[in-house]
């Protein structure tokens, strides 16, 4: 079995269950990771023999971060920027170095999507969502529903936001595609299932 398999189960399972992304934990020398898997986009550039891509960020420094494509034999990335950022020691056998870190990577790949993330993984998840719906990632605070016009239909990225933000709401609209979920970056703003769901009734 190639050593990323995972990765290919889980790219099935999230086209599947209609997610963008997922994420996983991952500790390497004693210092934790966050790892964001997320499909291709339809028109984005991917490179040739790709799979999926990986955001891979520090824990405690969200901000760091290395992205790769990877596929079932391991990440397309230069083998010097991913020692650098998990300071992966250089030796004459790097090759067998790099090898023995990717059968090590490849136990935290999970290959279905889960739910329940923790709190820190949940929030990397979000802002990775937002960021690639063009949205400001403080957006989290949701104040309604709108149908979209000419006939456009929610984005993946809105869509997987508010079942990770409002499940219970998004059931409530889940069906209907041509429904976007609204947010605010102002606490205040948010308003509960109920009171959305009357909202959108009265219009």
């Amino acid at each position: 079995m190639s050593v990323f398999e995972n990765f290919k189960l889980l790219k099935a399972d999230m086209v599947t269950k209609g997610w963008a992304i997922e994420a996983f934990p991952f500790n390497y020398k004693n210092r934790d990771y966050i790892v964001l898997a997320k499909l291709y986009e339809d028109g984005e550039k991917k490179p040739k023999y790709a799979l999926m891509k990986v955001e891979l960020l520090k824990s405690e420094k969200i901000n760091e971060r290395l992205v790769s494509s990877v596929n079932v034999n391991g990440f397309l990335i230069e083998a010097k920027l991913l020692r650098a950022f998990f300071d992966i020691e250089y030796g004459e056998n790097l090759g067998d170095l790099l090898s023995q870190f990717n059968e090590y990577f490849a136990q935290f790949i999970p290959d279905h999507v889960t739910l329940g993330k923790p709190p820190h993984i949940k929030e990397a998840m979000v802002t990775s969502l937002s960021k690639s719906d063009s949205q400001d990632p403080n957006k989290r605070f949701c104040y309604g529903v709108m149908r979209n016009s000419d006939g456009r239909q929610r984005t993946l990225f809105n869509d997987n936001k508010t079942r990770l933000l409002r499940p219970t709401l998004y059931q409530e609209f889940s069906s209907d595609l041509s429904i976007s979920f609204c947010y605010s970056t102002d606490a205040n703003d948010h308003k509960l299932d109920a009171v959305i769901i009357q909202d959108f009734s009265k219009r």
